[in-house]
């Protein structure tokens, strides 16, 4: 018996008995409508990072794109998966806004700090290539304006700021801005403290959303 096969079904039948008969119909009718997302919501690959929970979204309100360190790859440089899914949510879905959102304690950030970690995974080391600029703009700022904090923090807002400059290098993005159509922002969650502060577009810092 495979204990975790074992703990994902036992999962699959508490939806099935407590939460699916309570939203019948609207798992009904998500089956025949189309979707209509009104936000991309690209963060990290962290399993304690949850969107839907994290946003208190309902069915297909919210596309997700999920990779190591929430990235945008620049366009052209990395074409693939987060692209086609950018292209997609932007030029198919019509959605309104997308969200990069970051968090506390990312392995990503780490790594980046700490190179020797990923020397053993060849395709996570490139992978962090695209948050190179992050580290190199986090150790400046760290140095001049941010010595009262760790780096680690400095960096996972660095890095948000830079993948958002990478998204709007995707001509879908970049058109679909231009027409109004399409905004964005940039999002730190502290996993510990239930927080999020986010940096709209053209801002450098990221402001607590209040209660």
């Amino acid at each position: 018996m495979d204990p975790v096969l074992e703990q994902l079904k036992a999962g699959v039948r508490q939806f099935r008995t407590d939460v699916y008969p309570e939203r019948a119909q609207m798992y009904a009718r998500a089956a025949t409508d189309a979707q209509r997302p009104h936000t991309l919501f690209i963060t990290c690959a962290d399993s304690r990072v949850d969107p839907r929970e994290l946003l208190q979204a309902g069915t297909g309100e919210v596309f997700v794109l999920r990779n190591i360190g929430n990235m945008v790859p620049a366009y052209g440089e990395m074409l693939g998966g987060n692209s086609a899914v950018i292209e997609f949510a932007v030029s198919a879905l019509k959605v309104q806004h997308i969200v990069i959102c970051g968090h506390s304690d990312c392995g990503a950030m780490k790594a980046l700090l700490h190179p020797d970690s990923v020397k053993s995974m060849p395709t996570v080391k490139s992978w962090l290539t695209n948050a190179h600029t992050a580290l190199a703009v986090a150790e400046t700022v760290h140095t001049k304006t941010e010595w009262r904090r760790e780096l680690l923090p400095v960096l996972t807002e660095q890095n948000v700021l830079l993948q958002l400059q990478h998204l709007k290098t995707h001509p879908s993005v970049a058109a679909a801005m231009a027409a109004g159509e399409l905004t964005v922002s940039g999002w730190v969650y502290d996993i510990g403290k239930g927080e999020v502060r986010i940096a709209e577009d053209g801002q450098k810092a990221f402001t607590p959303i209040t209660e």
